[in-house]
């Protein structure tokens, strides 16, 4: 029997992220069907890690739910900024954590807003594992006990 986990991503991607990388993120989110070109399956990008509902039998309370939109964050005299938010909270087996490095190490180096990204925990866990976001990577952090990168 699998080990279940949540999974959440809460962050701002800067307006100038690449298209590849939006691609990519709009595929793990299940906005688009087709595996974006530039994706590296090597990357353990095999099947989207953030698409909704993607198991028969949640259990996460209140399911998974996935936002991704471009929005304004503040008004200047030369017109708006905008950044994309992302919001992902899903269910995730215990072998999809063995890609949450790489899914990270595409959205670290675009974060408009460092600090908080995200966590996970184990269902059955009260502590969460942060995702800190920070100069274009994020905080080490251990999945099962093992050492970071």
């Amino acid at each position: 029997m699998s080990e279940r986990y949540e999974v959440v991503f809460s962050c701002y991607l800067r307006d100038d992220t690449p298209e590849r990388v939006m691609a990519a993120l709009r595929w793990h989110l299940g906005m688009d069907a087709e595996f974006p070109e530039g994706l590296d399956d090597q990357d353990g990008f095999l099947y989207p890690l953030l698409l909704p509902g993607g198991y028969a039998n949640r259990r996460v309370p209140g399911g998974d739910v996935v936002s991704l939109r471009r929005e304004v964050q503040e008004f200047t005299r030369s017109g708006a900024r905008y950044e994309w938010e992302l919001f992902a909270r899903n269910d995730w087996v215990d072998d999809s954590m063995l890609y949450l490095r790489s899914l990270l190490d595409l959205l670290a180096p675009h974060i408009a807003q460092p600090g908080y990204g995200g966590h996970f925990r184990h269902l059955f866990d009260t502590e969460v594992t942060v995702f800190d976001f920070h100069d274009g990577t994020y905080e080490p952090i251990k999945i099962w006990g093992v050492d970071p990168r």
